[in-house]
């Protein structure tokens, strides 16, 4: 895939003739265009063209509206996506950017609705306080790399979209989604992807009920890359509550159910000649053990549940730890024990940290006395379960005890752990400028909040807005 007008940007920036510009443009089209030379300089030449009227130089407020509050630190090197400590920062940004004042506590609302769940709390999903019910909202992205396998693609994304619903007590009542395919994507993708979205719709019985469906870019975006998201709405039933990770408590015991893992783990297995792996990835374990626990009612007892994505368990206990101000202490022993074969064995020879990657396993987190009803619910449906650890107070932190029953701690690294050779040579480590890239971030969201609060004012005055 080629961005066009991101590449016109680029050159001007190193100040490229703007003949020489023009041609390099040509030869992208060439690439992906069946397309005569002359159709190339002539599509090229209007590229160049609309990417130059684009850059005129605004002042005053219209100048603010379209620039952009620059950090000079790109998504690479702040491993945005790459779910670790640097991406995890730049979610905290972005929650900051949407929450609005007094979220925090429960009382921003539109009509009937009121925030019980916001970006803030960077929970699994959100949550609103309808006039009888919680609704509970998530959404989640494909993997990149799966772009050119769109049905396993459409399938992990849709399941991880109801898992994230699932995690918070509620019923997933729909799914929706939005998918972009480049200009030169064959359609037989958008199919293919809707089908993976389908076949866990049918296991589920949670019906896909709306979309969008647009190219990547527009006419500014060459070739065939696939990208897309799903969201899940669901419904909190009267005998449950919502299970947040604030509601997390000392003494609550950690259970685990069996992972297998979803489109991280088929990426691995794709691109590391694994497809053996792929195979044990195809199962709804996670979805058929969220619904024994509503046929049993046992959500209103547990306190909290999470799944085991980002940046691994690593990234989850990190996350939940400073969220419910509490420390975790699991057993690795038990944690291998409860991984499918398959797929561990995979991650073990291709020296991967099965603790930094995805896996997609259920965490439940809740009194003592509620673990043998939990575990006897989810045993009975065959999935495997058991109990890997204890929430502490002190420290606030995960604590790993390892094979030789030794405690480290359980942190995240910059990045998750490399699952292929890309990934592996970018590394998990910070880059040595971490603060200054971060403080520059910290000042760009600063900017885009003080923006949006221009915005605002100027339309109020503007259309004799009335509070």
């Amino acid at each position: 895939m080629s961005d066009i007008e991101g590449l016109v940007n680029a050159l001007l920036k190193k100040n490229e003739q703007h003949d020489s510009i023009i041609q390099r443009l040509c030869d992208e089209f060439l690439v992906y265009k069946n397309i005569s030379s002359e159709q190339a300089l002539d599509m090229a030449k209007a590229v160049f063209n609309e990417v130059l009227v684009s850059n005129k130089s605004l002042g005053g407020f219209l100048g603010e509206l379209l620039s952009v509050p620059e950090s000079n630190a790109s998504m690479h090197d702040l491993g945005v996506g790459c779910r670790g400590e640097g991406d995890f920062f730049v979610h905290c940004l972005l929650a900051e950017i949407s929450s609005l004042e007094g979220e925090e506590e429960g009382g921003v609302g539109v009509g009937s609705s009121k925030i019980l769940m916001g970006p803030l709390d960077q929970d699994d999903a959100g949550a609103v306080h309808g006039e009888n019910d919680i609704i509970v909202i998530a959404v989640d992205g494909m993997h990149s790399r799966l772009s050119d396998f769109p049905f396993i693609a459409g399938f992990h994304v849709a399941r991880a979209s109801l898992r994230d619903v699932y995690v918070k007590g509620a019923i997933p009542v729909a799914m929706l989604t939005d998918v972009h395919l480049a200009d030169d994507g064959d359609v037989g993708k958008l199919f293919d992807f809707s089908a993976g979205i389908r076949a866990v719709s049918e296991l589920s019985k949670v019906p896909l009920v709306a979309g969008s469906t647009l190219r990547v870019g527009g006419d500014m975006v060459i070739g065939n890359r696939l990208v897309s998201c799903v969201g899940t709405v669901g419904v909190i039933p009267k005998y449950s509550t919502l299970a947040s990770r604030k509601n997390i408590r000392p003494s609550d015991k950690v259970l685990m159910t069996e992972g297998a893992g979803g489109g991280t783990i088929t990426t691995t297995a794709i691109y590391n000649d694994y497809y053996d792996a792929i195979i044990e990835t195809l199962n709804v374990q996670f979805i058929r053990a969220c619904e024994a626990l509503h046929k049993e009612e046992l959500f209103s007892n547990i306190h909290a549940l999470a799944d085991w994505t980002n940046g691994g368990i690593r990234g989850d206990i990190s996350e939940i730890c400073k969220t419910a101000k509490v420390g975790i202490k699991v057993d690795e022993r038990k944690i291998e024990a409860l991984l499918n074969e398959k797929v561990l064995r995979m991650l073990k020879e291709l020296s991967i940290d099965y603790l930094g990657v995805s896996m997609d396993a259920l965490l439940i987190f809740c009194p003592e006395n509620v673990v043998d009803p939990v575990l006897d619910c989810i045993k009975r449906i065959g999935v495997k379960i058991d109990v890997i650890g204890e929430v502490i107070s002190n420290p606030k932190k995960g604590i790993l005890i390892d094979k030789n029953g030794e405690e480290k701690d359980l942190h995240p690294k910059f990045r998750e752990a490399g699952y292929t050779d890309v990934k592996k040579l970018v590394g998990e480590n910070p880059p040595e400028n971490k603060e200054e890239l971060m403080e520059r971030a910290r000042e760009a969201a600063r900017l885009a909040v003080e923006k949006a609060e221009k915005v605002v004012k100027f339309i109020k005055q503007r259309q004799n807005f009335s509070e």
